[in-house]
């Protein structure tokens, strides 16, 4: 689905619904009003829905912003604002739970008319709000690397690889909107939230305003709880990523991989290195009048390429690596035999500075001469000396090794016990620090890494737990829903 066909679809119901109640209901007190009011609270309880399937989704999207507002502010007249970014990311989850609350309830308030000044407010301060995120996340395409986005002079020609926000994540990721069509959206909906600013006392109104208050405070206590189930006790109850149970993740991979490898450069975007302005050029242009734009006058800034014939998702990223930075993707991809992937995005640990002793062996070589007449180089150990060295001892957090201890390692034991492989892949650890985790939750499996990016769109859970098959995601499950083995199997 486009977001065209959604508002299309939007539209219709708040058209019949304005209908109805202004033909059947007889609280309609300016049509024109109660049909925005209809269009833009629907389209606000959809699009917070489908972040409330998936609050983490939002989270991890706030983070984002979080991070690049920090560096933004950091070299401005406003670096006062920049470690507040940081410490609003200790509470992105919070954030983005009240943030979806806010706007699913703000939604029905207005389809009841609910308090008709406070929700105009409302509406208005929020889309403004969203506004300014969408439009700093199209608009950093204009800024190119090294320079800060209030440095309006310096920016240049818009490219998608210059931003940092590659998407505003307004309808999670039911569906993935262009940072341009995202930022000419909120542009169009401050048309309606001026106009309730001025409206405002011509809302239609549902029920009483008792039953309103009950409305509200029923929906947002049902909401908290719907938003926890989605993230704190189990994974989200419909998956719209594009590792969801079912998936095929070779199949896909080598589909979107064998795609981009058909994708042709059909034009240049050159820049006048002294002028700056900038020329458009297809490939045979710029081929056959190549000698007008000498390197020493002109910049590419970018090649024009064909649209792939299969749009990549993230699957195109799934690269996994071992500890010694070799791609091994392929072993869990091509592994034909059932196995155990547990997905952690972020261990809990910290280090402190410890002390061990090792032991050096010292040996003597020397050569033997043989009946036969040669000669062979023999070594011989002569004392072994221990010696202390330092090193970081990892200490994990008592909750996130429980969950390995007491719950995960269980299920792996019965599924090794059945000849299921096991896999382990997390972000950020080191050698060291994956072999403490080894040692600590007594789980023996190939252990791996990737980037936390893509794992936490695998799974939300951390630790997650997976049943992969011949390249396929057969199920997955939270730690906290983790069934016992049989019955996850199905024996």
């Amino acid at each position: 689905m486009t977001i065209f066909e959604l508002v299309g679809y939007i539209g219709i119901v708040a058209l019949v619904l304005t209908f109805l109640m202004g033909y059947f209901l007889k609280n309609v007190k300016a049509y024109w009003v109660s049909f925005l009011q209809n269009f833009c609270g629907i389209l606000f309880i959809f699009s917070g829905w489908v972040k409330a399937i998936d609050p983490l989704g939002t989270a991890f999207k706030m983070q984002q912003y979080f991070d690049q507002f920090e560096v933004v502010f950091k070299d401005t007249n406003f670096s006062f604002l920049a470690p507040v970014f940081p410490a609003l990311n200790q509470y992105a989850t919070a954030f983005s739970m009240f943030m979806i609350i806010f706007e699913i309830v703000l939604g029905i308030m207005l389809v009841i008319g609910a308090k008709p000044k406070f929700t105009a407010w409302a509406f208005f301060l929020l889309v403004v709000f969203f506004t300014i995120l969408t439009g700093f996340t199209f608009l950093t395409g204009y800024v190119p690397e090294g320079v800060n986005f209030f440095s309006f002079g310096d920016w240049g020609p818009y490219q998608a690889k210059n931003m940092k926000v590659t998407d505003c994540g307004c309808f999670g990721d039911f569906i993935k909107l262009e940072p341009r069509i995202s930022f000419f959206k909120d542009i169009f909906l401050l048309i309606p939230s001026v106009l309730f600013l001025m409206h405002y006392q011509k809302f239609h109104q549902w029920f009483s305003i008792g039953t309103h208050k009950l409305v509200i405070t029923a929906s947002t206590v049902l909401l908290g709880l719907y938003c926890f189930n989605n993230f704190y006790w189990n994974e989200p109850h419909i998956d719209f990523r594009p590792f969801a149970i079912g998936s095929d993740i070779r199949g896909t991979k080598l589909k979107e991989t064998e795609a981009q490898s058909k994708v042709q450069v059909t034009g240049f975007l050159l820049k006048n290195i002294e002028s700056g302005k900038t020329v458009e050029l297809t490939t045979a242009d710029y081929m056959k009048n190549f000698a007008s734009y000498p390197k020493e006058k002109w910049e590419t800034v970018e090649q024009i390429k064909s649209e792939p014939s299969i749009k990549p998702t993230k699957v195109s990223e799934f690269f996994l690596k071992n500890y010694d930075n070799q791609e091994v993707e392929n072993l869990l991809l091509e592994d034909t035999v059932n196995s155990i992937v547990i997905v952690s995005y972020k261990p809990y640990f910290t280090t402190r500075p410890a002390k061990k002793m090792v032991q050096d062996s010292v040996f003597y070589m020397d050569t033997i001469k043989m009946s036969d007449g040669t000669t062979k180089a023999v070594q011989s150990l002569t004392s072994v000396n221990n010696r202390e060295v330092d090193y970081d001892e990892v200490i994990w957090e008592e909750s996130y090794l429980a969950a390995y201890k007491n719950v995960i390692k269980p299920f792996v034991d019965e599924a090794k016990k059945n000849k299921w492989n096991v896999y382990v892949i997390t972000a950020g650890l080191n050698k060291d620090q994956a072999a403490a985790l080894r040692v600590s939750t007594e789980i023996e499996g190939l252990y791996l890494t990737a980037d936390d990016i893509l794992l936490k769109t695998i799974m939300r859970s951390n630790p997650g737990i997976m049943h992969w098959k011949d390249g396929k995601i057969i199920n997955k499950w939270h730690y906290k829903k983790l069934p016992d083995f049989s019955a996850a199997v199905g024996k």
